[in-house]
């Protein structure tokens, strides 16, 4: 009797793609299923947890759930297994951790109550010329 040597197949894993091309994807995953009031925000120097969140809102828990399904698809496409997915079962809010771009689908009235776009972007913009002359005549 003779032992054949078994072959183990391994596979080092491809080296994660560029921070842009995982946004263009992400992008393009929730284009394709049509999401609605698509944002997406640097928060790069804001939080130590990711690069960018995209914000998009789906029509029905079933719209949500399928845009954050396509979104785990196409990162697929180029190697990238999420971090986590939470959400899913009631599909109001579903998150998409792809390590450098965290997705957020939701359905319109979960977004407006938790308004991440707001939380994450105040202080971003540049004050109006009215507040400006406003706070100036006020001598602040």
């Amino acid at each position: 009797m003779t032992a054949q040597a078994q072959v183990i197949k391994t596979r080092l894993p491809n080296p994660v793609p560029p921070v842009d091309v995982l946004l263009q994807t992400v992008l393009e995953a929730v284009a394709e299923l049509k999401a609605r009031d698509v944002v997406e925000i640097d928060v790069r120097g804001k939080s130590s947890v990711t690069d960018f969140m995209v914000v998009a809102s789906g029509t029905s828990t079933r719209h949500v759930k399928s845009i954050a399904d396509e979104v785990v698809r196409f990162a697929k496409k180029l190697d990238v297994q999420p971090l986590g997915v939470e959400g899913e079962r009631e599909a109001e809010w579903v998150l998409v951790d792809l390590g450098d771009v965290v997705v957020h689908v939701m359905l319109p009235r979960v977004r407006e109550f938790y308004a991440l776009e707001r939380l994450w972007t105040v202080g971003d913009q540049p004050p109006d010329d009215e507040h400006v002359v406003h706070a100036l005549e006020q001598g602040l």
